[in-house]
Formats: C-alpha cells, sequence, structure tokens
C-alpha cells in the first residue's frame, strides 16, 4: 500500500470495526489487553486530529461466559439473553480502556430498522455527530438484544460499512484474526499472492473470496469485501488488516503498508453528489433571492435561510429539494435540514434566530455545501 492511498485515512474521520475473536479470544472472554490497546491506538489518533468511530462485536461470546454455557444456543431469545449479558461486559471494558487516556466513549446500538426508517437515520446521524463534536469515542454494536433474523445486519462488517456512510467517513479500517486478503487460498498455495491494493467492488475481488472451499470466505472474507464495496458507495477506502499487528491503526494513518487496501473508485464528496443528482427524488422547491442565488453559483457555499424566499412541497427534513433562482432556473439541489413547515416560518431570518422562532436550531443551515450538487 503505498503512503499516496493512505491519505483518506490521515487527520479525517475513520470508522474502526473490530471482530467478535479479537474482542473475546474466541470466545474466551473479553480481552482487556487488546482492547487496551487499540483505546491507546485510537488516543493517539485523536491527538493527530482524526475523529473516530468504533463498531464492536463480542456481546453474544461475552454473554455465554458469563452465563456459563459451553455451546452457542440456536434459539434466537437464548442468543438475545446472551448480548444482553454480555453487553454489560464489552462497554465496561471499553469505558475502563479509554477512560486511562482521559477519553469518554459512548454505547451506541442500532438495528437494521434504525437505518432504513428516514426519522431514525437522521436522528443516529445527528447524535453521532454530536458525540463527535464532543470528543466523544462511539461504541456501535448491533443491538441484539431485539433484533430478530428479519432485521439483523448479519455481521458487523455490514453494519461497520453502513455507519461508515452514515457519518460520512473517509476510510473503514476492518480488524480481523487475518493479515488480509489473498488471490488464492494461501493454505493450500502457500505461494499466494498477498493483495496490498485494490478498487472496492472489483467483481475479481468477490470471486477469490466466495468460492466454494475457500478458505477466506469460510473465514468471513466475503462480507469484508462486500463491506468495502458499500463503503465505496459513499467515496469511502477499506483497509482489511490483522488486529494482531502491533499498533496497526497507528501505523496505517503514518502512511504504512498493512493488510489489503481497497481504494474507492470516487472520492467522498464526488460519490454523495452523484448520489444526490442521480438517485434521489425531489419533494420541494426553495425560490431564493438574487444574492443567495448568485452565491450557490459562484462561491459553493451552504444555504442560509435568510436567503429563501419561500417554499414548496410537503418535504420533510433530509429530503432532497430543489433550489430556484428568481427567474425560475434550478441552480442547485440538496438535502434539506427543516421541514417544509418550519422552512416557510424561518425564510428570510437570519440563522441566529432559528432557535427562538422553532424553539429549537438543527443545523444553522438550510442545506449544506456538502450536502448539495449546483447545476452547471
Amino acid at each position: 500500500m503505498m503512503t499516496s492511498n493512505n491519505r483518506a485515512l490521515a487527520g479525517k474521520r475513520i470508522v474502526v470495526k473490530v471482530g467478535s475473536s479479537l474482542v473475546t479470544k474466541f470466545g474466551q472472554g473479553v480481552d482487556m489487553g487488546a482492547i487496551g490497546a487499540w483505546a491507546k491506538q485510537i488516543a493517539q489518533l485523536k491527538q493527530q486530529g482524526c475523529e473516530v468511530v468504533l463498531v464492536s462485536s463480542g456481546a453474544i461470546a461475552e454473554g455465554l461466559k458469563r452465563l456459563g454455557w459451553v455451546k452457542r444456543p440456536s434459539e434466537i431469545h437464548a442468543l438475545q439473553a446472551a448480548a444482553a449479558v454480555g453487553q454489560m461486559g464489552l462497554i465496561h471494558a471499553y469505558e475502563v480502556s479509554f477512560a486511562q487516556y482521559g477519553l469518554v466513549c459512548a454505547q451506541v446500538l442500532l438495528t437494521h430498522a434504525d437505518l432504513a426508517d428516514r426519522e431514525r437515520y437522521l436522528n443516529a446521524r445527528s447524535t453521532l455527530f454530536s458525540l463527535l463534536e464532543h470528543q466523544v469515542v462511539p461504541i456501535i454494536n448491533e443491538n441484539d438484544t431485539v433484533v430478530t433474523d428479519e432485521i439483523r445486519f448479519g455481521d458487523n462488517d455490514t453494519l461497520g460499512a453502513l455507519v461508515t456512510n452514515l457519518v460520512e467517513a473517509d476510510a473503514l479500517v476492518i480488524l480481523t484474526d487475518q493479515k488480509g486478503l489473498y488471490r488464492e487460498d494461501p493454505r493450500k498455495n502457500p505461494e499466494a499472492e498477498f493483495v496490498h491494493l485494490e478498487t472496492a467492488g472489483n467483481p475479481e475481488l468477490e470471486k477469490m473470496a466466495g468460492g466454494a472451499g475457500s478458505a477466506v470466505g469460510t473465514g468471513g472474507m466475503l462480507t469484508k469485501i462486500l463491506a468495502a464495496k458499500r463503503a465505496a458507495r459513499s467515496g469511502a477506502a477499506t483497509v482489511i488488516a490483522s488486529g494482531h499487528e502491533p499498533d496497526v491503526l497507528v501505523r496505517l494513518i503514518a502512511g504504512e503498508s498493512v493488510g489489503t487496501f481497497l481504494k474507492a473508485p470516487v472520492g467522498r464528496l464526488v460519490a454523495r453528489k452523484q448520489w444526490l443528482a442521480d438517485h434521489l427524488k425531489v419533494k420541494g422547491t426553495l425560490l431564493l433571492d438574487a444574492g443567495a442565488a448568485e452565491a450557490l453559483r459562484t462561491k459553493k457555499g451552504s444555504l442560509l435561510p435568510i436567503g429563501v424566499v419561500s417554499c414548496e412541497g410537503r418535504f420533510q427534513r433530509g429530503e432532497l429539494v430543489a433550489c430556484m433562482s428568481p427567474d425560475g432556473r434550478e441552480i442547485a439541489r440538496g438535502l434539506v435540514n427543516y421541514a417544509a413547515g418550519e422552512v416557510a416560518k424561518i425564510a428570510r431570518h437570519p440563522s441566529s434566530e432559528i432557535g427562538s422562532i422553532l424553539g429549537y436550531q438543527d443545523e444553522p443551515e438550510l442545506i449544506h455545501r456538502d450536502n448539495m450538487v449546483v447545476m452547471s
């Protein structure tokens, strides 16, 4: 992995996913040494200006140990009970470890339904952004105590990718018990080529990991490749590396070649703007004054409520709206931070008055520049 391909990791926002086998020493119980090492590395990353979100498995494995269950049960309710018990030990281990470095962490439990529902998605996103703003390290896990087979993510690699998209991270780092990806099963071919650098979404990667009898496939590598493909949709790169590597996170940030680097075909902002322009349905319109229209065209800034004359449509927070110039031309479109009724109240007012008019303030902008596409 070349340093130039690691710059997406440096000084930005990353999601780190750690697997159950790493967290619990292959089911023996929470590994305080491993968790302490990750906490130390994340503390170092934060000192370098990185924002880190941690996605951690291990609740069920820890619960089985605490309950004295030798065999993993097949009943969903028994697994949910184990998760409830194990989550206590898991989050306590993280809390104690991060406290040693003066860091506060937060427990966030998610289900697929949380990210499939627009309002809950936006609420989860706002909460995570607020935690990062306050220098808190979010510890995210699937909410195994309430999920059923129909709504569970199925694996925390997928959850890691969804969280990467949710918080608009620059990279997803998947720590596993394997070095990374090989083009063949290294147990069958000791000379198998290791994949240092590839492009996420390359169909050849899925063939390598998902073939019948593939060691890397049965070891969970396919879910990691699919997670990288999902993360790349929002422009995020993915690194698959061994969690047993000393200081693996710090070395990655420094640009060292560790594990398999799967770069995204396009950058984060480009991917997001393509998605906004091509894949969402416009739910309403905002009529801008001449000054706001010119500012969007020339300065490519955010849209503030003071520049909006009126709005049309019954759109909700987070939906796509078109921005119209005084002569009726669409000059931009983006995700609006307030519902139609709220926009009607705060239009023509400065951002400083949003709180007094609505009784609360989500964002100072109606549409942030990162959530907007300006038409050519």
